[in-house]
């Protein structure tokens, strides 16, 4: 009876998680700004990592079709994703990636490709990935930010706009290359509860740019990535993110990242399925300040907030823990985004 005990529990070890890491690229390039590039030789040696490694590199429209479903994906599974469509990724990443064999997504706007911008790809060009795999999906039309207002628009008004925005892309993509995915990715990582409420609404899966990876816990309209870029393109670190875990996040409040002008140092209150965890290893990392332990306000429940004031503009709060039975860290992390305190956005 012993063993026949100690044999389930190591099958039901063995059997498929439902976690997966969407990894997130903008530039592959030596000289573009470093804060969102890797340079091709980084890419290679990450790519190879990969195969190495045993990981198994996915389409991202296949990890989303199991998240919805909420099915087992194998172990160290893995989807990678570019933001904005740069020429680097045809002249530096594609060819790494077809000599692998890995698929993989390119977000655009089509704004930039229209104006013909010196660095982004036409659509001949985009349209030779996507002929050779790569699945193209929604940035929105001028890349634009999408929490903020036009003056004097209401409420109604703004949010129309945005949905027309993303429909108006949606058909476009599917005009230029037959493909219509559904997915957008937010730029700059902004969007608020309105926005994932449309979105939800209109059959749209979202991707923003707070880390962590993805599961059956994840909101399907704010769904996680590893940014790899500028600080984070160390391999060494890159490696415990490629085999992180779906925070088991059964509740959090608030959900909305968008905070009012006053706000500054804004409360997560987090609720965990525990089962796998222990509330001693859980440690937070606030943007510009550094880790810090959550205070538990019961045996499945923490609060963390900012210690001083948060400056305008984005951050996040991330959050992770050592999983029991597994090997690799459970991650989560909340983005926010606040404007000045006169109420204005900063510039970008």
């Amino acid at each position: 009876m012993f063993k026949k005990i100690i044999w389930i529990s190591l099958l039901l070890f063995a059997l498929p998680v439902k976690s997966a890491v969407i990894i997130q690229y903008h530039h592959v390039d030596t000289d573009s700004p470093a804060v969102t590039s890797v340079t091709p030789t980084q890419f290679a040696e990450q790519m190879q990592y990969l195969a190495d490694n045993d990981f198994k590199v996915i389409k991202l429209s296949t990890l989303l079709e199991a998240s919805k479903a909420k099915k087992a994906l194998p172990d160290k599974t893995i989807a990678i994703t570019f933001d904005d469509g740069y020429k680097s990724i045809l002249e530096n990443a594609h060819p790494i990636l077809k000599k692998h064999g890995f698929p993989y997504a390119m977000f655009i706007a089509i704004e930039p490709i229209e104006m013909k911008y010196r660095n982004m790809m036409s659509w001949q060009q985009i349209n030779k990935i996507a002929n050779e795999g790569a699945e193209i999906m929604n940035h929105s039309y001028g890349h634009d930010h999408l929490i903020r207002r036009l003056k004097d628009e209401t409420h109604s008004q703004w949010l129309i706009r945005i949905q027309n925005n993303i429909e108006k892309t949606e058909a476009i993509i599917k005009q230029h290359t037959g493909q219509s995915h559904k997915v957008l990715a937010y730029p700059y990582g902004e969007y608020n509860s309105d926005i994932m409420a449309m979105l939800k609404e209109q059959g749209f899966t979202a991707l923003g740019q707070q880390s962590g990876a993805v599961g059956k816990y994840s909101n399907l309209q704010s769904l996680a990535r590893f940014p790899i870029a500028g600080a984070y393109t160390s391999l060494k670190s890159l490696k415990a993110k490629f085999t992180s875990l779906n925070m088991p996040v059964v509740k959090q409040v608030p959900i909305n990242p968008e905070l009012a002008a006053d706000i500054t140092k804004p409360k997560l209150t987090v609720t965990l399925d525990m089962s796998d965890m222990r509330a001693s290893q859980v440690m937070c990392f606030i943007t510009g300040q550094g880790a810090q332990k959550p205070s538990w306000i019961s045996n499945d429940t923490f609060e963390i907030q900012a210690q001083t004031d948060m400056p305008a503009g984005r951050f996040r709060y991330n959050c992770t823990g050592p999983s029991k039975s597994k090997s690799g860290y459970y991650w989560f992390s909340h983005a926010w985004v606040k404007p000045k305190l006169n109420g204005e956005w900063i510039k970008e």
